[in-house]
């Protein structure tokens, strides 16, 4: 082996036999972590599985309780934690500063002036006036400005727009050294990782490919435990049944045996048992109608002390009808929330108008989780009214069994929210939003903190969900399972849409790049209408009136639908008065295909002025 390949496979950074508790729980035990110059290594796990522990013991800022922790003698090893530390007196420039070597400080800055262009960062601010994305843009300039010969980083995508992420795979593609990172990105792991460690139940694996292969090879050592556990089941049957027939007869020349047995029993009782999977089901109600919201020609602004007037959105328009996953993205502080609190009415736009359709209920998820109280407990969070029971469609359930689908454990029903990790509040989250009736769900960044298991199941749920998402992420491979168009806000009041998900719009958006996407999914059924002439860029008189009345017949249509379900709903009402129930059930045919035809006809009118407006 020459000196130099030699070199390349010494590690610069390593855990060996390590073990580490926190209380009376075991984090990991006999772990084996090497990091050498080249690797470009992840590390995956569930929410409180340990992960941000292991990196925090690598970086030494937590001590082994056994093993060793070994890094070679003039190594650099720069670490980026989740929640950073700042000095709340520093400007930008002096926090970034800090991260250079000292012998560096009185060298010219042209570096630093570098990094904060390339971040969008003002080097003049104070960090304490940063928003979560700056911060991070911030910690990471630190850490990466000193060229270090080892990156431990969690969560380095937490926050970042598509921009920055992308900024961030092109340096961590060209370092020079090695790098171990944990990441709820799919799409970020799969792009960077050469190889990977797996901490799963205290157990720390490794596997020498990368990210890619996750699912293939945690679902191998799976199965390959299944079966292990069973022929020890199997084993333990075989002996007890010779135990039962003739222990007595053979007792003192087979004692071994006795030994052997209740060593099996001893190991099966300390097995971990096999990760539960997290059930998300969804409490929905009575379906929407076939139109969810419109947006019509909506402009909004702000006028801001560094920059002058900025344009969140110029005449935007849309419609999003019933089932829709609608994906909306754009830089940090372009304004997506924003957008978001005017299509749910919470703000209002300076011009434009926003309409919703009949009988949609929502419900909003906020990147920030503020919706939650911190000072109260888990159970509290699920039975604000007290008690101990969720309702999930129609269905009474403990708040003990929900909140376990959400691999939560009895203990920590009684945990105060401030107490859980980021993932665990994403969970608590979920869980008490997917309790509440709704048949809209507004997402803000909800894949942030979520381990892999989690955000495949929650794709899997938004994919089989009846109602309609509004979603906003970042993460580009869950917004391409998910969403069926993505608005993306440009920046000065450009805001376009187009089918499909992030991969799509890179696609239609490096090739043209003015295309405007409108949506025409449910009309694409039917015939095709006359073209109207132009009259002065409106519909006629008469249109106009039906178009202004229909949303107050639509609402009455469904007034009366959800009456007549009521009724139906009435037990033993079919054995009491069939003639009744079949009275009432034709009378629900019949209000629903009216509510579907006026549904249809209020999209086509809408359409019809829309298109008038932009001749």
């Amino acid at each position: 082996m020459s000196v130099r390949s030699l070199n390349n496979t010494v590690p610069l950074l390593a855990l060996r036999d390590a073990a580490l508790e926190l209380g009376s729980r075991l984090i990991f035990q006999k772990a084996n972590v090497y990091i050498s110059r080249n690797d470009k290594t992840c590390l995956v796990g569930r929410n409180g599985s340990g992960k941000s522990t292991l990196l925090k013991a690598l970086s030494g800022a937590l001590e082994l309780d056994r093993g060793d922790r070994f890094i070679k003698p003039g190594i650099v090893v720069k670490y980026l934690s989740q929640e950073p530390d700042f000095k709340y007196d520093q400007t930008a420039w002096e926090y970034v500063k800090n991260g250079l070597k000292e012998e560096e400080f009185d060298q010219p800055n042209f570096r630093i002036e570098s990094m904060l262009s390339e971040l969008r960062l003002d080097g003049d601010r104070k960090v304490a006036t940063l928003s979560g994305g700056e911060a991070r843009r911030a910690a990471l300039a630190k850490v990466i400005i000193s060229k270090p010969d080892i990156l431990l980083l969690d969560e380095p995508t937490n926050h970042l727009d598509l921009h920055t992420i992308e900024w961030l795979e092109a340096e961590l593609r060209n370092f020079k050294g090695g790098f171990l990172l944990v990441s709820h990105d799919r799409a970020f792991l799969r792009n960077l990782s050469n190889s990977m460690y797996w901490i799963d139940r205290t157990v720390v694996r490794k596997h020498e490919k990368g990210f890619d292969e996750f699912v293939d090879w945690s679902e191998k050592i799976i199965k390959d435990e299944i079966t292990k556990n069973k022929n020890l089941d199997k084993k333990i049957a075989q002996e007890t049944l010779w135990l039962r027939e003739g222990l007595t007869a053979r007792r003192k020349r087979n004692m071994g045996r006795v030994r052997q047995l209740r060593e099996l029993g001893r190991k099966k009782l300390d097995r971990i048992k096999i990760p539960e999977q997290i059930k998300l089901v969804v409490q929905e109600t009575t379906r929407s109608g076939k139109l969810v919201l419109e947006a019509r020609n909506i402009t909004k602004r702000f006028d801001s002390e560094n920059e002058g007037q900025i344009t969140i959105t110029d005449r935007f328009s849309t419609l999003i009808a019933r089932g829709e996953r609608v994906g909306l993205i754009g830089r940090n502080g372009v304004g997506k929330t924003t957008l978001v609190r005017m299509l749910l009415g919470d703000e209002k736009p300076d011009s434009g108008k926003v309409k919703w359709g009949v009988g949609v209920e929502h419900v909003y998820f906020d990147q920030n989780r503020e919706t939650l109280d911190k000072e109260t407990t888990v159970w509290q969070t699920l039975c604000p009214n007290g008690g101990d029971r969720v309702e999930i469609n129609g269905r009474s359930k403990h708040v003990a069994a929900y909140m376990r689908d959400f691999l939560f454990d009895e203990k920590q029903l009684t945990s105060r929210v401030a107490s859980l990790s980021g993932g665990e509040r994403n969970r608590l989250l979920l869980a008490r939003l997917f309790s509440q009736e709704h048949n809209l769900l507004v997402l803000d960044e909800p894949t942030n903190d979520l381990d892999v298991e989690t955000l495949e199941v929650l794709e899997e749920v938004l994919a089989n969900y009846n109602g309609t998402v509004i979603l906003v992420s970042h993460d580009r491979e869950f917004l391409d399972k998910v969403a069926t168009s993505t608005i993306a806000i440009e920046g000065d009041g450009l805001v376009e849409e187009y089918p499909g998900g992030y991969s799509t719009y890179l696609d239609q958006r490096t090739r043209v790049p003015s295309i405007v996407f409108t949506k025409r999914q449910d009309m694409k059924k039917e015939p095709p209408k006359k073209k109207m002439s132009k009259k002065g860029g409106k519909l006629s008189y008469k249109d106009q009136r039906e178009l202004d009345d229909l949303p107050g017949r639509m609402e009455m249509m469904q007034g009366q639908i959800d009456s007549l379900t009521s009724e139906l709903s009435i037990s033993n009402l079919f054995q009491r008065d069939r003639k009744r129930y079949d009275i009432v059930s034709l009378e629900l045919e019949k209000n629903v295909k009216d509510l579907k035809l006026a549904e249809q006809r209020w999209l086509e009118l809408e359409e019809k002025k829309m298109e008038l407006e932009n001749q």
